[in-house]
């Protein structure tokens, strides 16, 4: 009987082993999806590179070289969407005079509709 219980207790260690390791595969990435994170990492150096930005993170307190440090450190997620903002953003000023701008027209034309 202890034959038995022996053989059976090695055949469920050895299942158990067996069962609990999962093979690793490995997947081609595309070329554009590796393309497009150099390029959104380029995006971001190149934002970070300019005179007006690096005066800005001087008067900050923030090294320029360390900033270039952390966005290499950076995940591909991190910089698709750091990218995204800076492609976003706002190229001047903000629109506030343009909002004024229209509601005084806007005024205007009711004022001297009636």
């Amino acid at each position: 009987m202890t034959s038995i219980f022996k053989t059976i207790c090695r055949v469920l260690v050895l299942a158990m082993l067996a069962g609990s390791f999962q093979m690793a595969t490995a997947g081609i990435i595309p070329t554009d999806r590796a393309a497009a994170a150099q390029s959104d990492r380029a995006t971001v150096l190149a934002a970070l590179s300019r005179s007006e930005v690096q005066t800005q993170m001087q008067a900050q307190g923030l090294d320029p070289a360390l900033a270039s440090e952390r966005v290499a450190a950076m995940t591909d997620e991190e910089v698709r969407t750091l990218a995204g903002s800076i492609d976003s953003a706002a190229a001047g000023a903000s629109s506030g005079w343009a909002v004024a701008i229209v509601i005084v027209l806007l005024v205007w034309f009711i004022w001297y509709r009636k």
